[in-house]
């Protein structure tokens, strides 16, 4: 029977570098910074949850490219980070009902929920790039949102773009899966 620590070991060595999801993330919400910068809010809000919605299945095909193993049954840390997920997307109900209220409010709550797995997922590879990832996008999205009032959908856009430039560089340059890596 592996040990937990062998069972992290098997999590990290069969997902890669975990680049998939990041580039999907960094990609999708790219594009709707582009079509924020062009389109009413409204319409550009719309784009915003098809382009959120399409980071999963482009991180699969991108993951499959790259050879990285998504899905590992029995793998705890493999369970424990789709648990994450779902957690994540639970908020979509808060989201939707935003979405009706204060449209422009849904954008700041869908760009934050959508970052709190990292948490998790930094805590699972033994790395601060998760709790770096999701605290840099909470400042920079609210700062973002705050600050740019009129163009909040191309500015938190951008702002999550930017948070996951940081990442995937972290991702590439750090080694993963060391106690107190930074």
């Amino acid at each position: 029977m592996q040990t937990l620590e062998d069972q992290r070991a098997e999590f990290i060595c069969k997902s890669g570098r975990f680049l998939a999801f990041p580039l999907a993330g960094a990609i999708s919400w790219l594009l709707v910074a582009i079509a924020a910068s062009f389109l009413e809010e409204r319409t550009a809000i719309y784009v915003l949850l098809f382009s959120t919605g399409a980071i999963f299945p482009l991180a699969l095909a991108i993951a499959k490219v790259t050879d990285q193993q998504v899905f590992q049954k029995g793998n705890p840390f493999a369970s424990l980070m789709g648990l994450s997920v779902l957690m994540v997307n639970l908020m979509w109900v808060l989201h939707f009902v935003l979405l009706f209220r204060f449209p422009s409010v849904a954008v700041l709550s869908i760009a934050l929920a959508l970052g709190l797995h990292w948490i998790v997922f930094g805590w699972i590879i033994q790395s601060s790039v998760g709790i770096i990832h999701a605290l840099l996008r909470t400042a920079l999205c609210t700062a973002a949102f705050l600050l740019l009032p009129h163009s909040p959908v191309s500015a938190v856009s951008a702002a999550v773009v930017a948070c996951y430039l940081i990442t995937i560089v972290q991702l590439l340059t750090h080694q993963i899966g060391r106690k107190n890596n930074t």
